[in-house]
C-alpha cells in the first residue's frame, strides 16, 4: 500500500519520530477495534461521537439512525474526521515527567455520503457485523426491508491519515536512574469473558465456535 501524502492537516508536529503515513500501519490499527470516534461541527457546535465502524479499502461504513445528526452531517458532504487509539500500557518512570503510555493511534479525515441503494447498505452492515464479530451475520436473522429502511448508512472515502505510536520502555534522566523506585511497562490486554446467554436461550445450545475462539 502507498503512503498518505503529508499535508498540514494529517501531520504529526509533536514527536514527528512516531509517525507513519503508510496505510498498512495506519489501517492495522483502524481494523484492531470495532468502534472509532467520529468528529464532525454541526451549527458551530463541535460533536465527538463514538461509533462502529468497518473498512474496505480506502472506505469507512458507519451506520445508525436517519435523524442522526452525525449522519445528516455526512449526507449533506461536509467534512468528519476519525480517530482510533488503542492503549498497550503504562509506562511507570522514575520522575512523574518521563511517565507515559504506550499506544497505537490513528486519525483519518474525510467525506462520505448515504448509500442509498438496499443491496449496497446490506453489504455495508454485513461489513460492520462481521468487524466486530466474524461469523454472526450468517448466524442471524438479517435486516428486514422495514428493518433496512429504518437505518441510514454512510460511506467516507478517506482522504487523509497519519498514525502515531509508542512502544518501550521509560526513557529517565540519567541523575535519576539509581532512584530506588519501580520503573518498566505494565502492559494491557483486552479479552473476553464467559459469554453469558439469555434467559431465552436453552441450556443445551452450545456457544458458537466463532464465539469460543474469541476465549
Amino acid at each position: 500500500m502507498t503512503d498518505f501524502p503529508i499535508t498540514p492537516r494529517n501531520q504529526v508536529r509533536r514527536l514527528p519520530q512516531r509517525a507513519a503515513y503508510d496505510r498498512d500501519t495506519i489501517y492495522a490499527i483502524v481494523d484492531a477495534v470495532p468502534f472509532c470516534h467520529v468528529a464532525f461541527i454541526r451549527a458551530r457546535q463541535p460533536y465527538i461521537i463514538p461509533i462502529n465502524h468497518a473498512r474496505q479499502d480506502d472506505r469507512l461504513f458507519f451506520h445508525g439512525s436517519p435523524h442522526s445528526r452525525l449522519l445528516q452531517h455526512i449526507h449533506a458532504g461536509e467534512p468528519v474526521s476519525m480517530a482510533v487509539t488503542l492503549l498497550d500500557g503504562l509506562v511507570l518512570a522514575r520522575s512523574i515527567f518521563e511517565h507515559s503510555v504506550n499506544y497505537r493511534s490513528a486519525l483519518l479525515f474525510g467525506r462520505g455520503r448515504l448509500l442509498d441503494d438496499p443491496a449496497e447498505k446490506m453489504g455495508a452492515l454485513r461489513l460492520i457485523s462481521e468487524h466486530i464479530l466474524p461469523g454472526r451475520w450468517d448466524d442471524v436473522r438479517q435486516p428486514s426491508p422495514k428493518e433496512l429502511n429504518a437505518t441510514a448508512v454512510a460511506v467516507i472515502e478517506i482522504e487523509s491519515a497519519s498514525a502515531k505510536t509508542r512502544q518501550g520502555m521509560p526513557v529517565d534522566l540519567p541523575e535519576d536512574l539509581d532512584l530506588p523506585v519501580w520503573a518498566g511497562v505494565l502492559p494491557l490486554a483486552q479479552g473476553y469473558a464467559a459469554p453469558l446467554p439469555d434467559d431465552h436461550t436453552s441450556a443445551s445450545m452450545p456457544v458458537p465456535d466463532y464465539i469460543q475462539r474469541l476465549l
